[in-house]
Order: C-alpha cells, then sequence, then structure tokens
C-alpha cells in the first residue's frame, strides 16, 4: 500500500524558513503531479502550490509566491516545498496530495481540489515568535 510521508515541520520564527517534504514509494513518481495544500484551525483547505508531472509546471498561490519554491525528483520520489519568509498567517497542517495526470500545475491544482490518488498526514508548520 502507497504511503505519502511528509517531514519537514516545525516551528520557526517569523521571517524564517523550513523545507518540506514529501516521499513515497511503490509508485512510479514521474507519473504524478504533486500539490501541497494546508489547513489552519477554523479554516478552509488552502491550495498552496503544484508541480505537473511532465515538464515541471509550477503554480502558486497568490498567498506564497514568491515567497514558496515547490520542486521534485523523481529519481528519489520526493518532492519539496521551500518556504521562505514565512509568517504568522503561514501557521498550518501542510499535506500533499498525488494526481496521476499530464495535466499542466494550474490544471492539475484545480482537479486535485476534487480528487486525488494519495494524500499524506500532513506535517505541521508553526510561524511564531
Amino acid at each position: 500500500q502507497v504511503q505519502l510521508v511528509e517531514s519537514g515541520g516545525g516551528l520557526v520564527q517569523p521571517g524564517g524558513s523550513l523545507r518540506l517534504s514529501c516521499a513515497a514509494s511503490e509508485i512510479t513518481w514521474g507519473y504524478y503531479a504533486i500539490g501541497w495544500f494546508r489547513q489552519a484551525p477554523g479554516k478552509e483547505r488552502e491550495a498552496v502550490s503544484c508541480i505537473s508531472s511532465r515538464f515541471g509546471s509550477t503554480w502558486y498561490a497568490d498567498s506564497v509566491k514568491g515567497r514558496f519554491s515547490i520542486s521534485r525528483d523523481n529519481a528519489a520520489n520526493t518532492a519539496y516545498l521551500q518556504m521562505d519568509n514565512l509568517k504568522p498567517e503561514d501557521t498550518a497542517l501542510y499535506y500533499c496530495v498525488l494526481l496521476r495526470s499530464p495535466l499542466e500545475a494550474r490544471q492539475a491544482m484545480a482537479m486535485m481540489t476534487r480528487r486525488n490518488d494519495y494524500r499524506g498526514q500532513g506535517t505541521q508548520v508553526t510561524v511564531s515568535s
């Protein structure tokens, strides 16, 4: 059974950085678009970023554009979310999802809001002084 495992969360001061990882075995990673979502207590789920399966196109929410960077290493079956200049409003549970799709990133993320093939349990990010 495929398991997605996120790591890299933690407590960081405003302005700090974290790099989240999302890893899985037993699948052909390159066939999947990878998305990151976040959810804070009392708030709706928010789509954060996506990287496509083909060509590695990317999409970012306006709230993180210019601060976050998504990447993938298909040989290692791992995706990353580099988060810089973190703000208190970035505090949330972050989780990754996989969707087997050739769509470019924006379209893949739109589909991921409705369904996905795999989802991780999440890693907590807390931004506080």
